[in-house]
Formats: C-alpha cells, structure tokens, sequence
C-alpha cells in the first residue's frame, strides 16, 4: 500500500507552520494517479496558507510498481555524496522486504523487480519515463557519457544533472536541470541512433556497464564522485 504521515515545516519564505501529509511509500500498482503526479512534476508540492508560496518537499520514500518492475528508493538530492552507505541501507532494505529474507510471496515478486536508488525528484521521474518507453537505463547514462564527450559545452557542474524527459520515433531528449530547484538551463536533441549503436555494442561499453551497475545507484554522476565501490 502507500502509506503517508503528517509532516510540520516551515514555510521557507515567512515561517509559518505548514502540516502537510509526507509519502513513506507508493505502490503504484494501487495508486496509479501518485504515479502521474510524480510525471507530472507535482507530486509532494505543499502550499503554505499564510503566505501563498509553495515548493516542493524533497523525496524521501519507496516506490513500488510491479506491473513495470520497478521498486526506487527515492532520497534527497543533497545525501548523493554518500551514495555508497545510502547503497548499502538501500540493498538490505530491499532483501528484508522482497529479496533473500523476505517471506516466499514477496520474494516471488521482488525477482522480477529492478532495484534502484535515486536522488532528487528528476531522477525518479526519469527512471519511471525510462521503463515507460520501454528503454535501457544503463545505456541511457552511458549515452550521457557519450554525449560528454561529443558536445562542444556541457553545463555539468555539481547540482545540475542531465536528464531523460521525453522521446519520440527518431529523437531523445534531454534536459540540463538543476536538481534542487528542478530549474531547466539547457536542452539537449540526442537521435535515437546513439542509443541504438551503444545498446548494440555491449562489449565496447562492458566495462562502463559494469561500474554502473555495481550497487543500486544506477547514475553516471557516481563515475564522478571518488574511487567508489570495490568491483
């Protein structure tokens, strides 16, 4: 089930006290409209009723959806630099509520279940929009990488990552975001081709493949941040 508890802030702009109901977990299966508040970019939004002002309160939840096979530890941006702890709570989790000592029925669904870790809102997004076209995301960040390397400007910087946000037939396309403010400050038009000629080349990108998908946090920006996880 998704499960939600009141939550007291403070509104960022006057200081007043904002109640509003904070989600520990989303099943997707069950509440396929949180799933299209999370696409549409307004799942969580809070409004404060002194002021008017709102924002958006940073992720911090599980997200479940079996039909699609996905299950999403969702954390705040500002935890990615300790990416490798949050990696390891991320996997035992995960093995108590569907792996290895879960009960035989979870077990049953959690091994057709990829397992993911993510930071920010336009992480989860993209990785709900990934399975949706029915796309691979290592080779999505591996197409990032590729992309690094072929535009003459690349606003990468910390805080601002480059994200997946739409496709058609012939075209990816991205976006450079800032992932606290989800502000957009550059767009990127990839050709489909790209993604096709890493996807069928498997063993040129093996190594690259290997490093992202050594532990749950699926992401080229862990490429980035310090020797990371033993192989």
């Amino acid at each position: 089930m998704s499960l939600f508890q009141p939550l007291n802030l403070i509104c960022p702009k006057c200081e007043a006290l904002i109640t509003m109901e904070a989600v520990g977990s989303v099943n997707a299966d069950r509440r396929p409209d949180l799933r299209d508040d999370i696409m549409s970019d307004h799942f969580q939004d809070a409004s404060c009723g002194a002021c008017g002002f709102t924002f958006r309160l940073q992720p911090n939840f599980n997200y479940l959806d079996a039909g699609r096979g996905q299950w999403i530890a969702g954390m705040p941006s500002a935890r990615m630099p300790d990416y490798l702890e949050i990696e390891d709570e991320v996997s035992d989790l995960f093995a108590t509520s569907y792996g290895s000592r879960a009960p035989a029925a979870a077990q049953a669904v959690g091994t057709a279940l990829a397992v993911r870790l993510t930071f920010g809102w336009p992480a989860i997004r993209e990785k709900l929009l990934i399975r949706q076209e029915d796309l691979d995301d290592v080779v999505v960040e591996m197409l990032k990488l590729d992309l690094l390397r072929r535009l003459p400007e690349a606003p990468l910087a910390p805080g601002t990552e480059l994200r997946l946000i739409g496709t058609t037939e012939t075209m990816l396309s991205f976006v450079w975001v800032e992932t606290a403010s989800e502000e957009v400050v550059g767009e990127v038009l990839v050709p489909r081709g790209l993604y096709d000629a890493i996807a069928e080349a498997p063993e040129a990108w093996a190594p690259i493949r290997a490093q992202l998908v050594n532990g749950p946090f699926v992401d080229m920006q862990k490429l980035y941040m310090g020797e990371g996880r033993a192989a």
